[in-house]
């Protein structure tokens, strides 16, 4: 979903969307951009499991992993549902899975990252290596399609940034992975996508599968009826769901 789409008039109906805590940490936020960049990401996420599950956006729950990622609470009998959510400058995500463990990731291509010196530091050596073999000015687009998916996969397996980022490598063309220290069996469960969700930015997708996963794509105004009326969901980037 497209930040600066939203107009100012919708923005109490998205606040509306959230829950308590989230009402009360949005409030707090001192910066205007950086609030409205989390009640669009979080009215987005709960918009898109009622539109799932048909229950109210705000009633949804969610308790901490053992690494601070986000799961949704379901009661007995309800699905295991996987909602994983992701922002950047201009732009919200959000991706939902039945049982599968998921991932999504969005950056902005004009940030300034130091794509290279970040690299260096952190990435995989044969990552590395591709990024040195492309022209200057293509390496800040092609380290950020590494970051994305990076952090796609360790906000997937709920671990964050605790997973060291050169403990697996990617390859972009053609896209695949390469694990240190993982059986080739639980490896070859992994699905990687890459999307253009805007003109300038990138989005990167980890689902968790014995066998590849439909994609299904769904712009925020598929999602306009849950809470009452497309004012809640403007046009803006896909959410997606295996």
């Amino acid at each position: 979903m497209a930040v600066e789409a939203v107009e100012d008039s919708r923005w109490p109906r998205l606040f509306a969307l959230l829950d308590d805590s989230e009402r009360h940490r949005a409030g707090r936020m001192g910066d205007e951009g950086q609030r409205r960049t989390y009640v669009a990401a979080h009215a987005l996420g709960r918009g898109l499991l009622s539109h799932w599950a048909g229950q109210a956006p705000q009633h949804w729950r969610f308790v901490a992993g053992e690494h601070g990622k986000p799961e949704v609470v379901t009661t007995v009998g309800q699905p295991r549902l996987r909602l994983n959510l992701s922002h950047t400058r201009g732009l919200v995500a959000a991706a939902l899975t039945l049982d599968h463990d998921i991932g999504i990731d969005v950056e902005w291509l004009d940030r300034k990252a130091a794509g290279m010196a970040v690299a260096r530091r952190f990435f995989a050596a044969d990552e590395c290596r591709q990024l040195e073999q492309l022209e200057p000015e293509r390496q800040d687009e092609a380290f950020l399609w590494f970051w994305t998916l990076k952090e796609a996969y360790v906000k997937a397996i709920g671990k964050g940034l605790a997973q060291p980022l050169a403990s697996f490598a990617f390859t972009l063309e053609p896209l695949s992975i390469r694990f240190d220290h993982v059986p080739a069996v639980e490896a070859g469960r992994w699905h990687f996508y890459r999307f253009r969700p805007a003109a300038r930015h990138v989005m990167a997708l980890a689902v968790a599968g014995d066998v590849a996963v439909k994609i299904v794509g769904q712009d925020a105004d598929g999602l306009a009826r849950v809470g009452g009326g497309p004012d809640y969901f403007p046009m803006g980037a896909p959410a997606v769901r295996p």
